[in-house]
Formats: structure tokens, sequence, C-alpha cells
């Protein structure tokens, strides 16, 4: 109990510190948000005093601590206010946009784990074999290249010269194939490094030889034993890709002209919609600490000693 409750407290702190710096870079960013909202509101250059009435209905004349208490009171009841520039609930918006992101996120996720998964296992089964080095090589390779480079491959070769699959949008199926598989590569260069490095020094304990001479199988071996030690770095950086494939989707979402988190995103930071950015800044501040959280709690499973405090 003091162990969820002192990891409550840290995740309301961080989400405490997210909002009010996200609140605070979109206030003090350059140029005249007033004139920004007022340009994406009416789609033409505004005289002045439209200017100033789109500054006194978004609350940018109040100053910043009662604009900041001003937008945080109604969200901490879940009220995520209403866009500065079309004037409709933020919230209706915002789950649109992330039921075409969870899908991709979710969907990189699984190319990640089917890929690395059988790669590391295969590459530990001989150590410093060609298969090893050919792993390593990739995972290193995969790593190494950016997401929008990688995206941009992936449509120069399977939609430009071989014509296999549609490049921009999400009209069907077809179309999350691309941005997909951007995703779930970046995801199994990672998975693989660190499940092969975690299967390694797991093999390599000095209490396993004492369990051969016992007479205990290879299989139970590795289940009970190898797969426990090698489990709690591999949580780690699943944790950290799942909380990260939010960014990255935003990324893809681009590249790839998807409807989502992406466009949302994209055209609130250009109409200086501060209600939308925040919006998505903070889901993905809810999410890093919600995974956060659940990892802590896997990590006292696997190994109660994790987070005890020390005599």
């Amino acid at each position: 109990m003091r162990l969820i409750a002192s990891l409550l407290l840290r995740a309301a702190v961080v989400l405490a510190g997210a909002a009010l710096a996200t609140f605070a870079l979109l206030w003090h960013a350059p140029g005249d948000p007033a004139l920004a909202i007022a340009i994406a509101r009416y789609d033409a250059v505004v005289p002045t005093e439209v200017i100033d009435l789109v500054r006194a209905q978004a609350g940018l004349d109040a100053g910043f601590w009662p604009a900041f208490q001003a937008w945080i009171g109604p969200l901490l009841v879940g009220d995520f206010g209403h866009s500065s520039v079309t004037g409709r609930d933020v919230w209706p918006e915002l789950v649109t946009a992330m039921s075409y992101t969870v899908p991709l996120a979710l969907a990189g996720l699984l190319i990640g784990v089917v890929i690395s998964v059988p790669l590391a296992l295969l590459a530990t089964q001989h150590p410093g074999g060609w298969l090893d080095r050919c792993a390593v090589a990739l995972a290193s390779i995969g790593a190494a290249i950016p997401a929008y480079w990688l995206g941009l491959l992936l449509i120069l070769l399977f939609a430009v010269h071989l014509g296999w699959l549609p490049a921009m949008g999400a009209r069907t199926s077809a179309h999350i194939v691309l941005p997909a598989l951007t995703l779930g590569l970046g995801v199994a260069a990672s998975l693989t490094r660190i499940l092969r490095s975690g299967l390694l020094e797991a093999r390599d304990q000095p209490f396993l030889p004492a369990f051969r001479r016992r007479g205990v199988g290879a299989r139970d071996i590795e289940r009970d034993h190898v797969a426990l030690h090698a489990a709690i770095p591999v949580v780690t950086v699943f944790g950290l890709e799942l909380a990260f494939l939010l960014e990255g989707a935003v990324m893809v979402e681009v590249i790839f002209a998807r409807p989502g988190l992406g466009s949302f995103l994209v055209n609130a930071i250009e109409a200086r919609d501060f209600p939308k950015v925040q919006a998505v800044v903070l889901l993905a501040a809810v999410l890093f600490v919600i995974v956060n959280l659940l990892i802590d709690l896997l990590y006292h499973a696997l190994d109660p000693r994790i987070g005890e405090p020390h005599a």
C-alpha cells in the first residue's frame, strides 16, 4: 500500500509539472497568439478590433496565473475546454483523433514484438555466430534510422516503385500497413537488442550450473530462471517504447498524411489553439505516467525486493 501511495504521489507531481510547463511554454511562445487564432478562425487578415475581441474571448488578456487557473480548474473535473478557433469541445475531437492513432500505435507495437522476440531467441542460441551478428547489425541499423526517413523509404519502395500499398490517408485497412511498419521496425530494433542482452546475461548467471547438476531440465531453467531474470530490462524498454509510441505515431501520421493526433496537434500549434495543444500534451503525460506506474508494479511483482527501502 505504501508503494502504491508513493507511486501515485509521484504521478500527481509529474502531471502537475507537465500541465504548468505546457501552459507556460505556449503562453510565452514568440508571436501574438490572438493574431494566430483570429487568422485560423476567419481564414483572412483581420482588423485590430477583431484581434482584441479574440484575445478577450480566449482569456489572453487576463495574465498568466489567472489564465492558468481558468484552464486548470475545469481540467481537474475532466473538462478539456473549448477550441479557441472553432469553439467546439476539445474532448470529442481528441477522441476522434485518438481513434486513428491508438490502432496505429498498437499495430506498430505488435509488429515490433513479432519481429524482435523470435530474432532475439534465434540469435542467442549461438552467441557470436553469424545469425547473432546479423541480428545485432540489423538492430543497430534499425535504431539508427530516423522514423521519418524510414517512412519515406517505405513510401518510395512499396507505394511509388512497386505500387503495392497506398502511402497517404486512412481510408482502408491497407493504409495502416506502411505507417505501422515504420513504427514497428523502430520498436523491433530496441527490443531485439535489449532482449538479446538480457537473455545472454541471464544464461550466464553463476547459479544456473547448480540447477543443471541437480538434474533440472533445460526447458525448466529457461522458463523459471532465465526468462524471469531477463524480464526486468525487457519490461523497462517495453514500457518506454509503449509510452513513446504515441510520440512516434504523431510523427508518422504527419509523414503519411493520416488523420489522428499528428494532424490534430500540428493544426493546433499553427493556430495557437491552446486548449487543443494542452490536451494532446497532457494526454501524452498521462499515458507516460500510467505506463511507468504499471512498470513499477510489474517490477515489484517480478522481484519484491525492488522498491523496498534499504536497511
